[in-house]
């Protein structure tokens, strides 16, 4: 995207263990592809994704590799038992068939013994936990302690397409109300509860972008037209943004704090 876009749609720096997390199992990505083997073939997994010496603490027992990753060995490995723990940038299996022992008094919300191993190795460590239920077909992302489940992709385009038709409305209501405010200047007559309105619009505006943002993350190479649409979309916006605030804020002075 753009830098001015970046700028107002700062979506790494408000959630950067989450997006990197969804670029690496985001499709077209080697490592969506193995999960998705394993999906498939309903074996079930967990998989450690993390700088082995940050993890190493959990194992019990286990098989060492140290192989190249690729989506036919980790599919095949995946028929063990234990957890597969691949390098924090799964370019390597480094482990197979390993126990986790996280910490037991580390409240989990999970039923599943697989969920709720992965919660408390998330919590404990800073690795990325995947969890490939073997039953319901779902993949649970764990991240610092948070889960999030990945949706097929004709799920997420057409949240991305809802998001996207929500956004459109804000973007018109939002020119709505700029133009307003253009008028009352000329006018002379603004007052801060109509700055304020404009600024909430924007607001609105960027949290939608933030949360399309995420859904092209997710959906990876799939999510290139979505984009383009965002693109448009937002266009204009964080500049009016800048320049309405450099309007209307008014910087405190040391003779105003003195009064």
């Amino acid at each position: 995207m753009s830098g001015r876009l970046d700028e107002f749609i700062d979506l790494d720096a408000q959630e950067p263990r989450l997006v990197r997390a969804l670029e690496m199992v985001a499709p077209g990505t080697a490592l969506r592809e193995g999960i998705d083997n394993i999906v498939h073939a309903k074996t079930g997994a967990l998989v450690i994704v993390a700088d082995p010496d940050e993890v190493s603490f959990l194992f019990s027992g286990g098989i060492k590799l140290d192989l190249d990753y690729s989506p036919a060995m980790v599919y095949q490995v995946a028929k063990m038992d234990g957890a597969i723990v691949l390098n924090a940038t799964a370019t390597k299996i480094t482990m197979v068939n390993t126990q986790l022992m996280p910490d037991p008094t580390i409240l989990s919300l999970e039923t599943g013994t697989r969920h709720r191993t992965a919660e408390r190795v998330s919590k404990q460590t800073p690795a990325l936990v995947i969890a490939v239920s073997a039953r319901r077909d779902v993949v649970s992302l764990y991240v610092d302690g948070q889960k999030y489940i990945l949706e097929d992709i004709p799920v997420v385009l057409a949240k991305a397409n809802q998001a996207l038709a929500t956004l459109d409305k804000y973007r018109m209501r939002l020119d709505q109300i700029a133009t307003r405010l253009m008028a009352m200047e000329f006018e002379g007559g603004v007052l801060l509860h109509d700055v304020l309105v404009a600024l909430q619009r924007y607001e609105l505006v960027a949290r939608m972008a933030v949360e399309i943002e995420r859904y092209i993350v997710e959906l990876g190479r799939e999510g290139r037209l979505i984009e383009m649409q965002l693109e448009e979309t937002m266009m204009g916006v964080a500049g009016d943004k800048t320049a309405l605030l450099q309007d209307y804020l008014v910087e405190s002075t040391d003779e105003g704090l003195a009064a």
